[in-house]
């Protein structure tokens, strides 16, 4: 069998992340870099995202996730609203290296403009529960950092993005 060498280190960098996950020492945070990004291939962590005094929304998703499909469209919009003043958007979707086609494909049919990143369901659920306290639900999910990378807020489920305005307004005047 011939395995391409990206999939060799995606496969490698999971394994390792899989087994960071288990250990009880370890701390995953925001500078993690268990994520691949969709577009370029390259691992990536959070804190790549940060800039300046904007905020960082993650949206966990899933390719198969309904709610992920209705609530992806007004997140989009928020992005293509805030990025070039107080906030961004990044995706992490957990389909994994098997179903990752079906994540491009979500990418591609909604015009997404944030980037997105993908990892294997038990890293991306292991991230969410180390970096929050809280046990993982599932899709959507979403995290948001504060500029200086500090997570602010955490909710699995829908959230409406009036919700997350209105969240980064009361709390920007104490960043």
């Amino acid at each position: 069998m011939v395995v391409s060498p990206a999939r060799a280190g995606f496969v490698l960098k999971s394994i390792l992340a899989t087994l960071l996950l288990c250990c009880t020492v370890t701390v995953v945070n925001a500078s993690s870099p268990l994520f691949q990004n969709l577009k370029t291939g390259a691992f990536d962590t959070i804190d790549e995202y940060r800039q300046p005094d904007q905020w960082i929304i993650v949206m966990i998703w899933a390719h198969d996730c309904q709610i992920c499909e209705r609530e992806v469209g007004e997140y989009q919009r928020f992005h293509q609203t805030h990025a070039d003043d107080d906030a961004i958007v990044l995706g992490i979707t957990l389909d994994g290296e098997e179903r990752k086609q079906n994540a491009l494909d979500f990418v591609a049919r909604h015009e997404l403009e944030f980037e997105n990143l993908i990892g294997e369901p038990e890293v991306v659920a292991g991230y969410y529960q180390l970096t929050t306290g809280s046990r993982w639900v599932g899709t959507p999910s979403f995290l948001i950092f504060a500029p200086d990378g500090e997570l602010m807020a955490k909710q699995a489920g829908a959230v409406e993005v009036e919700i997350v305005e209105n969240f980064i307004a009361a709390n920007t005047q104490n960043q």
